[in-house]
């Protein structure tokens, strides 16, 4: 293991901003399991949306319910009216506690999506633990895909195209874009319906200590310090199966979920070699093909987790190609 970590190769742009994401975000974590949201202000920069069209792609935000704080950005690229374009749901990262659909990088993100694919973005503001707990950020994902489906002639335009509907996310929200998944199967949609799921380096875990999350200490932004903390934010307390092994944690593990009956779309899942959380990964690749699903696994054995915001990788590029191919592909 020690000469794969060697290679791990960096700019130094990426370095020093991973540098102090970690710092500051180790420093908003407080003992008592809280977060300090005044701290993470400083660092998590806020960009409104706009609906004149930059690089191609305008956006707007949609409130969905307020007293909850849920609401979605809209990335709409410009393209003419009379050319389908799929929607894709995306859930940002930030292990269920931290960022929003505003941040810059998620912002730049969904942009890159938007015009890449192309596709209409819907970026989804999700409750953020530990103030909201479990099941609180995937009952705010499915509502997104119900309001959708209702309110498909008043919120989207009109040649975005809702059966061709694609959910995905990286870190905690591939894990979102998982657990809503399974739920929206077992739903009747009108006009919405779900072609596959895109999870890019999905934040699974379990109470085992994996080989991955035990040698690879010290790689950026993932540590199991962080990873327990995140998930001791999420699951709520008092109940005997909130450990590790819960349902929404472990999704392949004793207590999964059986997808084996459901209508499970299609599933790429992207694993990065640097990425303590990668064996979780893995595992959650195999279960789906255990469970009779179609799923694509998409390896980048130099990168460290949440590479692809950074738009000056070349691999970050490579993965939105491979996205991209996946989603016309269905």
């Amino acid at each position: 293991m020690a000469p794969q970590r060697s290679k791990l190769s960096l700019p130094l742009k990426t370095r020093v901003f991973i540098s102090l994401l970690s710092t500051v975000t180790d420093a908003a974590c407080r003992s008592d399991g809280s977060v300090n949201r005044r701290l993470l202000r400083f660092l998590d920069y806020q960009v409104s949306p706009n609906p004149k069209p930059t690089n191609s792609v305008s956006t707007s935000d949609i409130t969905i319910d307020a007293s909850r704080n849920l609401w979605f950005r809209l990335f709409s690229p410009s393209f003419p009216s009379d050319v389908l374009l799929p929607v894709l749901v995306f859930f940002h990262g930030g292990g269920f506690t931290f960022l929003s659909p505003a941040s810059q990088a998620y912002d730049a993100v969904c942009r890159r999506f938007a015009r890449k694919f192309p596709a209409f973005v819907v970026s989804v503001n999700y409750r953020l633990a530990p103030e909201h707990t479990y099941p609180s950020q995937y009952d705010d994902g499915f509502d997104v895909l119900k309001f959708l489906n209702d309110n498909r002639d008043t919120i989207l335009p009109e040649n975005a195209d809702l059966s061709r509907c694609f959910l995905a996310g990286d870190s905690a929200g591939g894990n979102i874009a998982h657990n809503v998944a399974v739920r929206a199967c077992q739903e009747e949609f009108g006009t919405l319906k779900l072609r596959g799921v895109v999870c890019i380096q999905p934040f699974f875990g379990g109470e085992e200590r994996t080989e991955a999350e035990v040698e690879l200490v010290g790689a950026p932004l993932v540590s199991v310090p962080r990873t327990d903390f995140c998930w001791q934010a999420l699951l709520p307390k008092g109940q005997g199966s909130s450990n590790r092994d819960h349902p929404a944690v472990n999704v392949s593990g004793p207590n999964a979920e059986n997808i084996a009956g459901l209508d499970f779309p299609a599933t790429m899942v992207v694993v990065a070699g640097f990425d303590p959380l990668k064996d979780w990964q893995r595992r959650y690749y195999e279960w789906l093909k255990a469970s009779g699903k179609q799923a694509t696994l998409i390896e980048y054995p130099s990168m460290m987790h949440a590479f692809y915001i950074f738009p000056e990788l070349q691999q970050s590029s490579q993965l939105i190609m491979q996205i991209k191919d996946f989603i016309t592909n269905l």
